[in-house]
């Protein structure tokens, strides 16, 4: 294993502090994507809730006007009783149909934010791969860091660069530590899509 020098390891800590600051940035871009879902969200619930006052007047009116129509009071207070029951019974539906529709749509925007998150292109430098899942070499403390599934063997990478410039920069800088096999992939749906020219 090659020699890493405070220097090098000064300016590769700096590169990956820059990746997590693009980390940051799409997730205040998946904060920005959330805020438009809860706004369309509070639309569509102010909507269905003037439809709902508007079917529950018309109920009303109907239920109120066809008691007036019997000839038997008796009969006339037994339907008002039921329409009140029937109204009571709509509001107990409409309360828990509200709830499970808060519930679905916190469940949506979390699978929304993750497809979004997924579907960036990122870079990575691969500096070594192994035939065997050797995870303890992913230290906790570097969190810019990729293990993946390359058949048939488990590839090893340094950062996520939004761009194909500053990774190949940071290859540069492997490179010139010791790191000669380094190379520059990129990355989609957790995925190695292709591995890039080094220049």
């Amino acid at each position: 294993m090659p020699f890493i020098e405070e220097s090098d390891l000064l300016d590769l800590h700096k590169d990956i502090e820059k990746s997590q600051i693009i980390n940051e940035r799409l997730l205040d871009q998946v904060g920005f994507k959330n805020k438009d879902l809860k706004k369309l969200r509070i639309q569509r619930n102010i909507l269905a809730g003037i439809t709902l006052v508007f079917l529950l007047l018309t109920f009303g009116f109907w239920a109120f006007f066809s008691g007036l129509r019997t000839s038997n009071e008796f009969r006339g207070q037994e339907t008002l009783a039921e329409a009140v029951d029937s109204l009571d019974t709509f509001r107990t539906r409409i309360d828990y149909l509200k709830e499970r529709n808060e519930e679905l749509s916190l469940v949506k925007e979390f699978y929304l934010a993750k497809e979004f998150l997924e579907k960036e292109k990122i870079y990575s430098v691969q500096v070594k791969s192994f035939v065997d899942n050797n995870a303890t070499l992913a230290s906790e403390a570097l969190t810019n860091t990729l293990f993946v599934k390359t058949n048939p063997f488990y590839a090893y990478s340094l950062g996520n660069f939004e761009t194909l410039d500053e990774a190949r920069r940071f290859r540069q800088q492997l490179v010139n530590m010791g790191f000669k096999d380094a190379f520059v992939a990129s990355y989609q749906d957790g995925k190695r899509v292709k591995i890039e020219d080094p220049f």
